[in-house]
């Protein structure tokens, strides 16, 4: 077991002596502002369809976060309830972007950022991650018509990339390897990058592929005019994001993940966003892939 999963499990067997009113008295870090404030922050992403995107209004008019990171992380809400001995725990989402979500997190304006961020070495210096969730790569997006076949074709071109994501460093190292010169512009979120493509002010979009999908699949006036090509310019691992240095909160996080993967549930919640029908009623089709299913494996999924 994880020295986070032990620190957490202690907890848990304290605050069970102590009762619900002890717990601020026991936990340390992020639980014990939870359970003091009884509320969960979650950032989500407004666009990044399937892991975090809007869907309507909640009850009290607010935009509906949805999606396959968004059902992940009310798990660890529910996890973190039974360790704090808050059952009553409320969330709360706060919208943040690819330039803001870091700095949310470990300036403690959210509690997770549930979306589509990659973990890499260079994160994880100054944020935590979850387990690997969802393993993606670079890809192009260009229109049907689009002379542009690789990204051998990008001399010359506008190549658009949603400012503070990984993919800029990609498409910048592909083309300093082909020597090749394109203009790279910068997209606020997802969604205007994907703008760009379709009013003509960019000629590819550079983003991670399951993204792009998701994107065409939720568009359903246009989407069938754009494409995917198939070269991939990085892997990019994803997980759900929380503060660095917190081993109550990172206990929770695994023990999550081990439960959720014990019960197939880590896998039934895939298949609910990635090969049924969205909300829109399209599919994404995208069946797991053998280092996902590894991946979980390594965390209790059985085959």
């Amino acid at each position: 077991m994880a020295s986070g999963t032990v620190t957490a499990a202690l907890a848990a067997g304290l605050l069970a002596i102590a009762g619900p009113a002890g717990a601020v008295d026991v936990l340390t870090g992020s639980l014990k502002t939870i359970a003091a404030k009884g509320e969960v922050v979650i950032g989500y992403r407004t666009s990044s369809v399937p892991f975090s995107f809007v869907e309507g209004k909640q009850a009290d008019g607010s935009p509906r976060p949805i999606g396959y990171a968004i059902d992940l992380c009310g798990e660890i809400v529910d996890e973190i309830g039974r360790e704090t001995g808050r059952t009553d725990l409320k969330v709360r989402y706060e919208p943040v972007t690819s330039e803001t979500r870091f700095a949310a997190v470990s300036g403690g304006k959210v509690d997770f950022e549930c979306g589509s961020t990659t973990a890499n070495a260079e994160r994880r210096r100054t944020v935590a991650f979850s387990p690997v969730t969802f393993i993606s790569a670079t890809k192009l997006l260009v229109a049907r018509a689009s002379p542009i076949a690789s990204y051998r074709d990008l001399g010359g071109k506008k190549v658009v990339v949603t400012a503070g994501t990984t993919n800029e460093a990609a498409v910048r190292d592909i083309l300093a390897k082909l020597k090749l010169q394109a203009e790279i512009l910068s997209g606020k979120d997802h969604a205007e990058s994907y703008a760009m493509v379709k009013d003509g002010r960019a000629d590819a979009f550079a983003t991670d592929d399951i993204l792009l999908y998701g994107l065409i699949a939720n568009d359903s006036a246009d989407g069938a005019k754009y494409t995917v090509l198939p070269d991939k310019l990085s892997f990019e691992p994803y997980g759900i994001m929380f503060r660095k240095d917190d081993p109550e909160m990172a206990g929770a996080v695994a023990a999550t993940f081990a439960r959720l993967a014990e019960s197939r549930e880590l896998r039934w919640t895939y298949e609910r966003w990635f090969l049924k029908r969205l909300p829109n009623s399209e599919r994404l089709n995208v069946p797991m892939s053998n280092d996902l299913h590894t991946s979980f494996q390594l965390i209790g999924l059985e085959d």
